[in-house]
């Protein structure tokens, strides 16, 4: 349980992580930020293929896994949906903070629970090295989260620490929603496949959906492909000194 409380709370405060710099600078180039976010999609792809998958398969079978997945694919996709999308050109949108940045900040609030949920799931399989694993590729696709709607808070003419204090406040309910998929799964233990499947449908949907297009719109894919392709590798290597 303390390992799990952990690693959900490295995992959350990631995000935080990623509004740090907006303490001192306000602008991040775009090559840069296409960079990181093509590096986070690599490790959350090696992370849910050769870790989450295997071992969903492993704890629960082959259904488990196809009824997890799409369900964790489903969610996620109804969930980017029906809440407002921020980005970092979002420079001129807002003006000051009112309806829709509450709408927004909420909005974080409901999509860190999938995330917080399955870093707990995975904490509770039986294979050991899978939650540190997860908890990596989570907290590293939080990085560049926190600073999105760090940026999208100061464009709304919020101050920097306040801005500071909200991201903050995001990343602890993903550690929250993990301490329950952990409590959860360790008591009915055959929902952990699916937790599974789960997390690694709700991870990749956020790659194909989010990262990968949001690296490839700046006249950057060369590096940001590198960059994918750096961060695939090491998840593998991170795994491969887990186990």
């Amino acid at each position: 349980m303390e390992t799990a409380l952990l690693g959900s709370f490295v995992s959350a405060m990631a995000t935080v992580m990623g509004a740090v710099p907006l303490l001192f600078v306000k602008k991040l180039s775009e090559k840069w930020k296409d960079v990181l976010i093509a590096f986070t999609a690599g490790i959350m792809v090696a992370a849910s293929t050769f870790g989450l998958m295997p071992q969903a398969i492993k704890e629960a079978g082959i259904f488990a896994l196809s009824v997890g997945f799409i369900l964790g694919f489903v969610v996620l996709d109804r969930i980017e949906k029906n809440i407002p999308h921020i980005d970092v050109e979002n420079d001129s949108g807002v003006s000051q903070f009112h309806a829709k940045s509450l709408l927004v900040i909420i909005a974080l609030f409901i999509h860190n629970i999938p995330e917080g949920l399955s870093t707990g799931f995975s904490y509770a399989s039986q294979n050991e090295s899978l939650g540190p694993m997860v908890a990596i590729s989570i907290g590293a696709q939080n990085m560049p989260e926190g600073l999105v709607l760090g940026v999208f808070l100061l464009n709304s003419n919020v101050t920097k620490w306040k801005s500071f204090l909200i991201v903050t406040l995001t990343g602890l309910m993903e550690m929250v929603s993990a301490v329950v998929g952990y409590f959860t799964a360790s008591y009915i233990q055959p929902l952990v496949g699916y937790g599974l499947a789960f997390a690694a449908g709700a991870m990749l949907f956020i790659v194909y959906k989010e990262l990968i297009p949001e690296s490839h719109g700046h006249g950057y894919e060369r590096p940001s492909t590198y960059s994918f392709m750096f961060g695939l590798l090491l998840m593998i290597y991170i795994s491969y000194l887990f186990t």
